[in-house]
């Protein structure tokens, strides 16, 4: 026998009250155990005692769900109280309230497969099992569940059920539908735009507690924000320097009207880009960040912003003073992005760890220890710079700018793979375009650069080009900050949909090999460093 506990609650952090959503006209619980049950089995919705879900209670009971209410924070302990009447040998499907794809049918199938493989535990979601993060289900059987609400205190066991029983079984996953290869689409529910793109999925279906899930995954990619690449851009860092203010001595398109800069920010997340890349200084950047944000879509992406130059401050403030603006700085970040604390907060200039008797960084590393922050890092201009911080052990972040002409940072690269080794250090490379100079054909911005005769360097970027076949000087640029194994993400800025695009299908290539990129190293033109440090480049010609 095997029975199917669904657990939900109303208090979302969130989305509050998405369970009770409607699809077709169905609350979104309600839909869900349907689905679950419409071959036959018992379904159950766990949920808690507190008053805040009584309206949750009101709907199952209208439409006839078998219900269960316990404990708010320990859900194991809630499956294990209302399968009280059930045999230690029946198998229990754990399935969640904002999941409303899997049925009956799927059910079937991960039972066919957990019984002929004699499994303990198995698992259906995401990449490993080739459908959409949200077409969740776990199975095992009811004496593990019996034995993991004995053994384990751990808050996080007891909030997510299974993870004892896949610690001490190992995790096998159902896969029958790798090949869709469809684990980076979403169905699941966490913000209103989920709830918007499962809702157009369900959108004309006659029957929803009876569509099949193969039939709902695929409507699905013609739902909004799905992604639009078949591989995650796993390096490529969302800079949003352009979407703040215009930025770039190649831009063409000026800073973006607020939707368009969202709709960026979004189809760029929807594709698997994991981390934004902010500051203060970078105009209402923040602030745009801030309504994804509000929108629901924190869980799915970090975000790294900096303080600003902090220009006001003269050579002999106070520390008094220094604290107060290191405050408040943070203060307006934090009410910008809509966040409690701070993912990553770097220094805007390496100079300041030292400066005003180091007083800026004691301060981040108090608000650090306070909660406030939760890693540090800094923003490097010069491989001098990058010297003089790395062997900071309370740095987490380095970004320095890299690009496929600097030559700078050749003896750096061992140091920084030797510091990476020994302990927590991530590296972010902007400038990947030197602030879209590489890709301009005007004479007149490589002359603002300091560059008097380009014709050379533009001639070998794109004989580069032709060696490997990219379509663009772009591509080859970005495609080598990419393929640097010591990088861990790439920070490239974005005027439009159309530029993202292009630019996850690049990222979303192989990297090029160890002996091409040497050959890169070699035999690429040497500009001075007046050319490579846009700090020192002119402001007209």
């Amino acid at each position: 026998m095997s029975i199917v506990v669904i657990q939900a609650r109303i208090n979302s952090s969130r989305l509050p009250g998405k369970v009770l959503l409607p699809i077709c006209g169905i609350p979104l619980v309600v839909l869900a155990a349907k689905r679950a049950g419409n071959k036959g089995r018992n379904v159950i919705v766990a949920t808690s005692e507190e008053s805040s879900d009584d309206s949750l209670v009101s709907t199952l009971s209208i439409h006839n769900i078998k219900f269960f209410r316990g404990s708010l924070e320990n859900t194991l302990q809630r499956f294990v109280e209302c399968t009280k009447s059930y045999h230690n040998s029946s198998l229990i499907f754990r399935l969640t309230a904002d999941n409303c794809f899997p049925d009956g049918g799927l059910l079937d199938e991960v039972e066919a497969d957990f019984l002929s493989r004699n499994l303990d535990y198995i698992v259906c979601n995401g990449e490993e099992s080739g459908l959409p993060y949200g077409v969740s289900v776990e199975l095992t059987r009811l004496t593990h569940i019996r034995d993991a609400d004995r053994a384990t205190s751990d808050v996080f066991d007891q909030e997510h059920v299974t993870p004892y029983i896949a610690r001490k079984f190992g995790r096998q996953f159902f896969t029958k539908y790798k090949h869709l290869n469809m684990g980076h689409y979403r169905c699941t529910i966490d913000n209103l735009d989920d709830y918007l793109s499962v809702a157009s999925a369900f959108a004309g279906v006659s029957n929803p507690v009876e569509i099949c899930t193969q039939s709902l995954v695929e409507r699905l990619t013609k739902a909004p924000y799905q992604p639009e690449i078949t591989f995650k851009a796993k390096k490529l860092a969302l800079g949003t320097a352009q979407l703040g203010m215009t930025y770039g001595i190649n831009n063409k398109v000026g800073k973006p009207i607020k939707k368009t800069s969202i709709d960026i920010i979004k189809t760029a997340i929807a594709n698997g880009v994991e981390l934004l890349d902010t500051a203060r200084a970078y105009g209402d950047a923040e602030t745009t960040i801030g309504q994804i944000i509000k929108d629901g879509w924190g869980s799915r992406v970090r975000i790294v912003t900096k303080l600003p130059p902090l220009n006001e401050c003269g050579a002999n403030e106070s520390n008094r003073f220094i604290n107060s603006l290191v405050d408040l700085n943070i203060a307006r970040s934090c009410a910008a992005l809509r966040q409690e604390r701070l993912d990553i907060l770097m220094l805007h200039r390496a100079s300041h760890i030292s400066r005003w008797r180091g007083a800026v960084w004691n301060r981040l590393i108090q608000h650090k220890k306070n909660g406030n922050l939760r890693q540090l890092g800094v923003s490097v201009q010069s491989p001098k710079e990058l010297e003089d911080v790395i062997s900071c052990r309370e740095i987490e972040h380095i970004q320095l700018p890299l690009n496929i002409l600097d030559w700078r940072w050749e003896k750096a690269i061992d140091t920084i793979k030797k510091e990476k080794l020994q302990r927590n250090l991530s590296i972010y490379l902007r400038s990947s375009l030197l602030q879209g100079l590489l890709i301009s054909e005007n004479p007149l911005h490589w002359k603002r650069a300091n560059i008097k005769t380009p014709e050379k360097i533009m001639s070998w970027l794109k004989t580069e080009c032709d060696k490997i076949e990219c379509d663009s000087v772009l591509e080859l640029c970005l495609r080598y900050a990419n393929s640097l194994d010591w990088a861990d993400a790439v920070v490239v800025g974005i005027e439009s949909l159309n530029q993202l695009k292009e630019n996850l299908r690049v990222f979303s290539t192989k990297p090029l090999t160890k002996e091409y990129i040497e050959s890169i190293n070699q035999t690429r033109p040497i500009l001075s460093e007046k050319a490579l440090n846009p700090a020192l480049w002119a402001s007209h010609v």
